[in-house]
């Protein structure tokens, strides 16, 4: 019978690897193609590719544009170019916008860095886009002083008024000082007393619109420093002057102003006011319109809110006035928490009455924007602007049902209003774990559970403790790969919600604490901690094992420090653990009054720590709790393995000798096993950094061959290739084969059966390696420590060896032999 050759164990595992590294590039190239393909496919009706043009963006079939552009598209242009008068130039301004000159204030003046002029484009009344004459402001002028200066009867209040809106007019300097000054000094203008010009009046509106501009942690910031009086006084005073407009309007991007005269005989039975959807995210002429004696509200598909203004009998009104700010900024509520990116728009309402505004009931139709791919509408409270307590209030107003799909509100008072909506961000929930990561993570907890039991049972067959550092490291990497598989998933993907008008309830109309509304998923957030917690306990260990490999190793003549053993297992178990419990200490601090504080710790996509907005990132916990750690861990784990690598593995030295010659497949298997145990191939996560998608997919999927079977990985280099469980697979597989094959070959084969299974058996290699320090004398003896991969013999006195005889270094033998 012809003879069969033993296999390799090595070459069998080579081709195993070759075959699954060909496999997981292959399905990195067929998803790069797969994506190039369908790029180049007809774009989706629903979301056309490239259709807005000039930075417009698609959203509800429509595209959304800049202020700077109008049109389908967004390519008609809407600005004025760049332009030069006397000694000023300006950039490009949007219409109805004021531009700031690109000269400013000389640091030496105490307007230091504000604009020198400004200058408006508009339209004409042909419609042409055209620009204004400059309004030069004064460099030694300051929001302050003009607050202390507008105070005095005789005050210049147009020049006021200019100077202020020469001010604000760069948004992105304006802090919370120069909010409540700027309120201050609008406010005095507004002020009925005082008797401003209209010209004067209509200044400080651009002036208000202006600081709607201003950030939102500014406007914060005002009311916790300060007080919110200056803004409530404001809010009363722009109410005031709706109703003193006569028959006219003014607008600007983020406030229009309308007002409606009538005599006692001629007064209407109700006004409507309306504000159609435009272009982009800024009010404009032309966008509001007011009617008299219609039969009720009549919004349509360009209809963004809408109010009717039901006149009593018998009242005494002879003008209403209606004001539409374009955030709510100047409405700081201390109840309701907004932190959706989208503005809330408040209209008001107002006659003349009844100062309680009692002389009217109002009913009105929302229908805001707000990103219909991402959140769902879940539902919303109907409110007004309570000026008692400074905060939103329900008294008076209830929600009520439509046939349309607007948000319809009817309240039996005048004043402020707006509708307080929650949404329900629709996460897109991943598919099930991948294949590949399912597969690597199933063998990965399989090799980790074979080398723990491993190191524990011959733990007295070797002769030596149970390496501690390794066990423990293989706890940790089991326990996260099982939480990964079983855990990571957010069981909330199976929830099913509607976004439908029609389910909501209408009769609660309770003020929500937040715009945005999530399930509670305690049990998601504890498994985030865990696998925040044992991810690091894994890194932690690799590192520890690092730091022992190199005691052992290059200071190889000093020994361990005492009880060294449980110093490592403190920090191993321990550190990690403190790390956990203060991120989500202060995560909880910070957030303690928002029910959803969880979400700043985790995602809602998975259970894993939370992916911070890029403005967020440097106080975010994902940075400091876990990617500075584990980034200090490798780059020290990196170091000493090229240490170990250069000076151990693969210098061949004098002093140094190898007992036998030591092939460079054995030197290089012996560095891929303590790049494995440091966890090296974790540097391959920062590859997936790249931004090229085609690429970055690439790297996704051999990130996941090499870490998803990094147990697997252990289990071969740390166990398979031991000389005692090769011992002990020669007696299961020769018990085996005698028992199963004995009785269906021939007798004659049998032998020649078990000569081949023995010497394949034999053939398997190890790494068990012997280098000499010195010769050994025959007064010396050999000291031989036992890394497992990697074994080095040392020579040793005999004073040494009366301290160290038979002693274990961390769970590493460290036994002497004659």
């Amino acid at each position: 019978m012809v003879s069969c050759r033993a296999w390799n164990p090595r070459v069998l595992v080579a081709v195993v690897c070759g075959l699954l590294t060909g496999i997981i590039l292959g399905l990195g190239i067929w998803r790069i193609v797969f994506r190039i393909r369908t790029g180049t496919s007809a774009p989706s009706p629903s979301i056309p590719t490239e259709f807005c043009r000039n930075g417009g963006t698609w959203e509800n079939g429509r595209c959304i544009c800049t202020e700077e552009w109008k049109g389908l598209r967004c390519t008609m242009a809407n600005f004025c170019e760049n332009s030069t008068y006397m000694d000023f130039t300006f950039a490009r301004i949007p219409v109805g916008r004021y531009g700031p000159s690109l000269e400013t204030c000389d640091k030496s003046t105490p307007n230091a860095g504000n604009p020198r002029a400004v200058r408006l484009c508009r339209l004409s009344l042909y419609g042409d886009i055209e620009l204004q004459n400059v309004t030069i402001g004064n460099c030694s002028a300051t929001l302050k002083a003009l607050e202390k200066e507008v105070g005095y009867a005789e005050a210049p209040l147009n020049s006021i008024a200019s100077e202020a809106q020469i001010l604000t007019s760069n948004a992105d300097r304006l802090t919370a000082e120069n909010i409540i000054s700027a309120t201050q000094v609008v406010g005095q203008i507004f002020n009925t007393s005082r008797n401003a010009s209209t010209e004067a009046k209509k200044v400080a509106v651009v002036t208000v619109s202006q600081l709607l501009d201003a950030s939102e942690d500014a406007f914060q910031s005002a009311v916790s420093t300060a007080n919110d009086d200056s803004l409530t006084t404001l809010i009363e005073q722009m109410e005031n002057y709706s109703v003193s407009l006569g028959n006219q309007s003014v607008v600007e991007p983020n406030i229009a102003i309308q007002s409606a005269n009538f005599s006692a005989e001629n007064m209407p039975s109700n006004v409507r006011f309306s504000v159609q959807k435009g272009a982009s995210g800024s009010l404009v002429s032309g966008s509001t319109f007011m009617q008299t004696n219609v039969n009720g509200l009549n919004p349509d598909e360009n209809t963004e809110l809408q109010i009717l203004l039901n006149m009593k009998e018998g009242g005494n009104a002879k003008a209403c006035g209606f004001v539409v700010y374009q955030n709510d900024k100047l409405f700081q509520s201390k109840t309701f928490i907004a932190k959706s990116s989208f503005s809330q728009k408040v209209m008001s309402s107002k006659t003349d009455g009844n100062e309680q505004g009692q002389s009217a009931s109002v009913e009105m139709a929302f229908s805001p924007k707000y990103n219909r791919d991402e959140f769902q509408l879940n539902s919303y409270a109907c409110v007004y602007w309570n000026f008692a307590t400074k905060d939103w209030d329900t008294y008076g107003c209830h929600k009520e049902k439509g046939a349309d799909r607007f948000l319809h509100c009817h309240c039996n008072h005048t004043t402020n209003f707006a509708v307080l909506m929650t949404f329900k961000k629709d996460y897109q929930y991943p598919k099930s774990l991948d294949v590949l990561s399912n597969v690597g993570c199933a063998l990965s907890i399989t090799g980790l559970a074979l080398t723990i039991i491993f190191q524990v049972v011959t733990r007295k067959v070797r002769k030596t403790s149970v390496t501690w550092v390794l066990v423990s490291l293989c706890i940790s990497m089991l326990i996260f790969n099982l939480l990964f598989v079983f855990g990571i998933e957010n069981s909330n993907k199976n929830l099913k919600t509607s976004g439908d008008i029609e389910n909501m309830d209408f009769n609660d109309n309770v003020i929500p604490q937040t715009d945005t509304v999530n399930t509670p998923n305690p049990t998601c957030t504890a498994i985030a901690a865990l696998l925040h917690y044992f991810l690091l306990v894994t890194f932690t260990w690799n590192a520890l094992s690092a730091a022992q490999l190199y005691f052992l190793l290059i200071r190889t003549m000093k020994p361990l420090p005492r009880h060294f053993i449980l110093f490592i297992s403190l920090i191993g178990w321990g550190v990690p653990a403190v790390v956990v419990a203060i991120t989500v200490g202060v995560v909880y601090s910070q957030n303690e009054k928002n029910p959803q504080w969880e979400l700043e710790y985790r995602q809602e996509e998975i259970c894993w720590l939370a992916i911070p907005e890029s403005k967020d990132v440097i106080r975010s916990p994902l940075l400091w709790s876990f990617i500075v750690p584990v980034a200090i861990i490798l780059i020290s784990n990196v170091v000493i393995f090229i240490i170990i690598s250069i000076k151990v593995l693969w210098k061949n030295s004098q002093n140094l000798t190898s007992t036998k010659k030591v092939s460079s497949t054995k030197k290089t298997v012996s560095t891929l096993s303590v790049a494995v145990v440091f966890g090296i191939t974790w540097i391959l996560a920062y590859l997936m950094l790249i931004n090229d998608d085609s690429i970055r997919i690439v790297f996704s999927y051999i990130f996941c061959l090499f870490n998803t079977t990094q147990g697997l990985q252990i289990f071969i280099l740390y166990t398979v290739r031991t000389k005692i469980f090769q011992s002990e697979a020669s007696k299961v597989l020769t018990s085996l084969s005698s028992v199963g094959r004995m009785k269906s070959l021939p007798s004659v084969t049998r032998p020649r059966l078990r000569v081949k299974m023995y010497n394949f058996l034999r053939s398997l290699p190890t790494l068990r390696e012997h280098f000499k320090l010195l010769e050994p004398s025959p007064f010396s003896r050999v000291l031989y420590i036992e890394h497992p991969g990697v074994y080095h013999e040392w020579t040793v006195g005999s004073e040494w060896e009366a301290n160290h005889q038979s002693s274990t270094w961390g769970g590493y033998s460290a036994n002497s032999y004659s």
